[in-house]
């Protein structure tokens, strides 16, 4: 039998710690045992979303109030700035994943430079394992601390990463168009997020500044062995609540779309979340709404010299909390699917 895990969920009470605990729940080896949110610390789980009202525990703590004598592994739903902090002051016997950006960087000036905040534990960001799960596998299931993804470079790099490994695709003249739910946003109060703003419309936003870039860029340029890599990246904010699809205009090098469908297919073939569409399928999210899969198509351009990649996933799940939910079986010897079987919901 499998050991079981005792988790606590750090800001439990945002949008991927609320997934968290709906994907925990179901979980046959990991054991909840303790839900912070600082805003809302005494209240129950079941005041702010009323749908878990059977989950256990129900009182929400702070964080100082965690016994972490007893528990295994935390995730963390914090915003960006407030993670690292809070992260360096756990003991080491806790085995971390953190959905914040605080640790996904490398490069502490790259990091002060896109988040307007100085990086204060240089030895934890030197610990921490990039949490893409099909890619980093090993270093994950050694590690004590991983910095999950976000969830437009999860889509990209999936996507992306085994065919410039192949050298079948340049770094150079990379445009990504990119459009999320409005969840991505996260869970606080803004006006830009209310429904008579976002509904019937799109809009493009972080034009040439999006936090993503320099993560994607960090990622492409190890893959390619490049020091600096520059991408065009545009994301845009849907009128749904969740899911996520971006569409890569990327130069070949000799390969096309055939060759590169086959390079997915084969890396991704014992790869139980991600499912390479064929040449005449379009991914779309309603297929892996709710889910942990990402679907990738790739296809020829009427460029010369150009294919278009597409991949979609849920923003919440495979974008966030349900990577972690891989990552923490990675790190805990489970079956990489505990957890995380939930068919897409559809419609």
């Amino acid at each position: 039998m499998e050991k079981i895990v005792n988790v606590v969920i750090i800001g439990a009470s945002g949008y991927t710690g609320a997934d968290a605990i709906r994907l925990l729940s179901e979980h046959p080896f990991a054991n909840i045992t303790a839900l912070t949110a600082h805003q809302h610390a005494g209240k129950n789980l079941s005041d702010i979303y009323p749908q878990f009202a059977s989950v256990s525990p129900q009182i929400l703590q702070t964080t100082d109030e965690i016994d972490w004598s007893n528990v295994d592994i935390a995730i963390c739903g914090l915003p960006h700035g407030t993670s690292q902090k809070l992260i360096a002051a756990i003991p080491d016997t806790v085995k971390i994943i953190d959905m914040s950006a605080d640790f996904r960087l490398k490069n502490q000036t790259t990091y002060q430079d896109w988040y307007g905040l100085s990086h204060d534990f240089p030895d934890l960001l030197s610990e921490a394992v990039y949490g893409l799960s099909e890619h980093y596998a090993e270093a994950i299931a050694s590690s004590r601390l991983v910095a999950c993804p976000g969830c437009y470079p999860t889509a990209v790099l999936t996507a992306l990463l085994p065919v410039i490994k192949a050298g079948q695709v340049s770094c150079e003249d990379l445009i990504i168009d990119a459009k999320s739910g409005v969840t991505g946003a996260g869970r606080s109060l803004k006006e830009a997020n209310l429904f008579s703003e976002i509904a019937e419309g799109l809009a493009p936003y972080g034009i040439a500044r999006h936090r993503h870039a320099p993560e994607i860029e960090q990622e492409l340029g190890l893959a390619a062995g490049l020091d600096n890599v520059t991408i065009n990246f545009t994301p845009h904010l849907v009128p749904m609540n969740r899911g996520e699809l971006v569409t890569i205009y990327a130069k070949t090098n000799g390969a096309n779309a055939d060759d590169m469908r086959s390079t997915l297919a084969a890396f991704y073939n014992d790869k139980p979340f991600v499912t390479i569409v064929g040449e005449n399928e379009t991914p779309a999210t309603r297929h892996v709404r709710g889910s942990n899969y990402c679907h990738v198509g790739v296809y020829q351009d009427r460029v010369p010299n150009r294919v278009i990649l597409v991949a979609t996933l849920d923003n919440l799940v495979k974008g966030s909390s349900g990577q972690a939910v891989q990552n923490l079986n990675l790190m805990c010897g489970f079956d990489e699917t505990s957890g995380l079987t939930q068919l897409p919901l559809y419609p």
